[in-house]
C-alpha cells in the first residue's frame, strides 16, 4: 500500500465494511487523472466518522464503489471558529475559502456590505474550495458554508455568547497579541471587511456592538485575503489549536 494516498470527502457513512458509491467527479479523478485500479486504496472522511482507509472494489465509467476496511484517525472536530468576509474577486475568493478552511475555520460567511464589489457569490463554489482545502490539507471537516447576507442583518440576529474579531486598523489597542489575551475563551468569529474597508456608519454600527472586539493587524495596509491569513492566524495562536 501506498505511503500517501488521495484522500475524498464523502457525504455518504463510513464505518468498517460500509460501501461507498462515488459520484461522477470523483470517478474521473481517481480513474482517469490518478489511473487507480480496482483494489487500489483512498482515505475517506465525511466530518463525522473519522477517517477511513477503503478500497476500490469495483470500478465503472460513471461510478465507482468502495468499500471501507479500517479507520485511520479518529474524527477531530477543530476550533469553533467563524469566519466571515466580504466578498472579493472570484480568484481571491478562492483563496481565502481555502486559506480558512486550512486555519481550521468550522463555517464560512460571506458578508454583504455597502463597499462590497463582488455581491454575486456562489456557494457551491465556496464549497468546492473548501471541500478540495480539507483533502488536501488533512482535515477531518469541511466549513459549513452560508448564503451571504448583509451586515446589517447579520448583527441584528447575533449571538452575542460569540466574540466577533474585526480587523480594524484604527483599534485602540496596538497590539492584536494584547487585545486577544485581554478576553476569556469563548465562541468565536473573525470579520474582514471590503476592499477600501467598512462605510463610516457601517463600522460605527459595529463599534457599538459589545460583542465586537476590534484588533489592528499592524501598520501595512493589507489586501483583504492577506489580513483574513494574518487575523486568523492571530485568532489560532492566543485561543485556537496553535496553543
Amino acid at each position: 500500500m501506498p505511503s500517501k494516498l488521495p484522500r475524498l470527502f464523502v457525504k455518504s457513512p463510513l464505518g468498517s465494511g460500509t460501501e461507498v458509491v462515488l459520484d461522477r467527479d470523483q470517478t474521473h479523478y481517481l480513474a482517469n487523472v490518478l489511473r487507480l485500479k480496482p483494489d487500489s486504496y483512498v482515505l475517506l472522511f465525511n466530518g463525522r466518522d473519522g477517517e477511513w482507509c477503503a478500497r476500490i472494489c469495483k470500478a465503472g465509467k460513471k461510478a465507482m464503489n468502495l468499500e471501507a476496511e479500517h479507520q485511520t484517525r479518529p474524527q477531530e472536530d477543530g476550533p469553533d471558529l467563524h469566519y466571515l468576509f466580504a466578498p472579493i474577486k472570484r480568484a481571491r475568493v478562492d483563496y481565502v475559502a481555502q486559506k480558512a478552511t486550512e486555519m481550521g475555520a468550522s463555517v464560512l460567511r460571506p458578508v454583504i456590505t455597502r463597499r462590497t464589489v463582488a455581491e454575486r457569490v456562489k456557494v457551491e463554489r465556496l464549497e468546492v474550495n473548501a471541500v478540495e482545502a480539507a483533502e488536501q490539507c488533512g482535515i477531518l471537516r469541511v466549513p459549513r458554508v452560508d448564503a451571504p447576507q448583509k451586515l446589517e442583518d447579520i448583527l441584528s440576529t447575533w449571538d452575542a455568547t460569540r466574540l466577533l474579531v474585526v480587523a480594524d486598523e484604527t483599534a485602540a489597542v496596538a497590539s492584536p497579541l494584547e487585545a486577544l489575551a485581554s478576553e476569556a475563551a469563548r465562541p468565536h468569529a473573525v470579520l474582514i471587511g471590503p476592499e477600501g474597508g467598512f462605510d463610516p456608519e457601517e463600522r460605527d454600527l459595529l463599534l457599538r456592538q459589545e460583542f465586537v472586539l476590534p484588533i489592528s493587524l499592524g501598520p501595512r495596509v493589507m489586501r483583504a485575503d492577506t489580513a483574513a491569513v494574518a487575523c486568523l492566524a492571530l485568532v489560532n495562536a492566543v485561543w485556537g489549536d496553535w496553543r
